[in-house]
């Protein structure tokens, strides 16, 4: 239930760059005297940070001296580029050409350059190399060119898509919230009203906070389900929300929704589907469908089995709350026979259940418990000594002329 959607992946990589043949580098050498400084962004074909790489500061090593000689040039700096596409360094004060070369281009080779870049000593030049512009593009071959085309449409539907996602991840987390302030729902009752408050003022404030929360949730999710219908998680978080506002049939469709997109989803998750076919079997033990709720809870714990003993339990105590005390006992047993450990309330449950079944003895007056009733709170208590309902359990089996409380 609390699972986000995971993010798309971010823009694709342009890797198609073009190498442009450079004069033979020599070995750089340190600035000496006054540097200055120079910084700027490289940005791919397809508008994205170029990652890594490195900008290189090309400038005059020797003047030319005579008729159809040409000035040798030489590597006077490299700069690497970080993964967002920055690149900061210094060089001595001059008029270079600024290259950018992919890690894996030789010397002599580079993707783009910019000419007749000026540094001066103790200044911060920006130059940006933006292999996105026309200019650019342009000397590109026409296959190139129509592949940074196709590029740029799959990235703006990613970008497109990834907002989406971002929007829908911000509202899982409202979602998320919502629920966990409304289980405190009691206690921010009390701090709003004050101790001195009435039972009856304090439990309609509490039922205010939890109406307004659920509602938010529905508010949202009825919102998201309509951008993204394949998401679960959102189909789940409806089907809660509507749930606890008692909107058992919009509920109902919800949690069926959220089964049919996780049925169809490439790698199905089985918490979601579990949690759905749980919600499924509270909607419908709360309305009197006892087969149909015990089949959604069988359900739940067939799919998501590390999880059943869970399910079971909150069976059990749905049908605690509506007043089922056969059903109550069917749902524990279950869930002790999936985790006869972790789940001390289920053995309570059972024993609770089983009450009912109690006949009197004639001569003392005493009830005397069912041999499983008895075994079930005795061992809720070897379990959970000093639980929540220890007491009331010891007080049963005290009362009970065939049973003994366990010794401590």
């Amino acid at each position: 239930m609390k699972r986000m959607i995971p993010l798309l992946l971010g823009l694709v990589a342009f890797a198609a760059l073009t190498a442009f043949a450079q004069t033979t580098p020599t070995t750089p050498a340190p600035p000496k005297g006054n540097t200055g400084k120079i910084h700027g962004h490289v940005t791919n074909p397809t508008g994205a940070p170029q990652k890594g790489g490195t900008v290189v500061l090309v400038g005059v090593e020797r003047a030319a001296s005579g008729p159809g000689l040409s000035a040798q040039m030489g590597e006077k700096g490299v700069i690497q580029v970080d993964d967002n596409g920055d690149y900061a360094g210094e060089a001595a004060p001059g008029t270079y050409s600024v290259l950018y070369r992919n890690k894996d281009m030789k010397s002599g080779q580079a993707v783009d350059q910019i000419e007749n870049v000026k540094i001066q000593a103790g200044q911060d030049t920006l130059q940006d190399i933006d292999m996105s512009r026309k200019e650019y593009i342009d000397k590109l071959p026409a296959d190139q060119q129509k592949q940074l085309e196709e590029l740029k449409k799959k990235n703006a539907e990613i970008l497109k898509n990834n907002d989406v996602i971002k929007n829908l991840n911000n509202d899982l987390k409202i979602a998320d919230q919502d629920f966990k302030d409304a289980d405190n729902a009691h206690a921010a009752a009390i701090q709003a009203l004050g101790p001195s408050a009435s039972k009856a003022d304090i439990e309609a404030k509490e039922a205010e906070i939890k109406t307004a929360k659920y509602t938010e949730v529905e508010t949202l999710m009825l919102r998201d389900t309509k951008v993204k219908l394949d998401a679960s998680v959102l189909w789940a978080k409806l089907g809660q929300a509507e749930l606890l506002l008692k909107k058992y049939d919009e509920a109902e469709a919800a949690f069926k929704k959220a089964i049919e997109a996780e049925a169809a989803a490439k790698k199905p998750l089985p918490q979601n589907q579990g949690a759905a076919n749980a919600g499924l079997g509270e909607i419908y033990a709360r309305t009197g469908k006892v087969p149909e709720a015990q089949a959604a809870f069988d359900a739940a714990a067939k799919v998501n089995p590390p999880q059943a003993a869970f399910y079971y339990r909150n069976e059990a105590v749905i049908f605690f709350q509506v007043g089922n005390s056969d059903a109550q006992v069917a749902a524990a047993d279950q869930g002790i026979k999936a985790d006869p450990k972790s789940q001390p309330l289920l053995y309570y449950l059972k024993g609770q259940g089983l009450i009912g079944k109690a006949t009197i003895d004639p001569k003392t007056n005493m009830i005397i418990l069912p041999d499983d009733c008895t075994q079930a709170l005795q061992m809720y208590l070897q379990l959970a000594p000093t639980g929540q309902f220890a007491k009331d359990a010891k007080d049963i089996l005290a009362q009970a002329a065939n049973s003994k409380t366990p010794k401590k």
